[in-house]
């Protein structure tokens, strides 16, 4: 479930971008991330957390497509939204990567979540299935992109989530 992706002009030099333009701006100044990318997937969250008091939110889960940074901004009113779109061709690979992986995990997430919906009778949502879904998988990678956008260390969650269980299984037979 892959995102689609906008190309836009992001010629500039990285000089060109002073801290106190892109915190004017809300980009952080060291990542040259903006976190108003993920309030397209927390506004998807806060349909999927009232789905048990109100199934109707269903189909606004279902029709809810993942956006690649640039899409976002460039489709969004976001007040620096070229500023986000240039800066963010400058964001050191490596934790732009990691926060591309961690998207893609959060929008593999969420369709899964919508498949369920798509395949349960009307009547009859398995909503707690899907909260598991929102608290266990999505809402963890969501903090874990906020902490990338906001300068936290560059640590890949797939990589580690593949470390920790063979830890755990090296602890359990050593």
């Amino acid at each position: 479930m892959g995102a689609t992706a906008t190309t836009v002009d992001v010629a500039g030099p990285e000089a060109e971008f002073s801290p106190a333009e892109l915190a004017a701006a809300n980009i952080h100044p060291d990542t040259r991330l903006a976190t108003d990318y993920l309030n397209h997937f927390n506004e998807v969250v806060m349909l999927i957390d009232m789905l048990p008091m109100m199934p109707d939110c269903a189909p606004d889960v279902v029709t809810w497509a993942p956006a690649s940074y640039v899409d976002h901004f460039f489709h969004s009113h976001f007040k620096g939204r070229d500023l986000a779109i240039r800066a963010y061709a400058t964001v050191d690979s490596e934790r732009r990567a990691v926060l591309e992986r961690t998207i893609d995990k959060v929008s593999q997430a969420i369709g899964d979540i919508q498949r369920m919906i798509r395949e349960a009778p009307m009547d009859c949502l398995p909503v707690d299935a899907i909260q598991d879904v929102a608290e266990m998988r999505i809402k963890p990678a969501l903090a874990h992109a906020m902490g990338l956008i906001n300068g936290a260390a560059v640590r890949d969650m797939i990589t580690e989530e593949t470390g920790d269980a063979q830890s755990a299984v090296d602890a359990l037979f050593g």
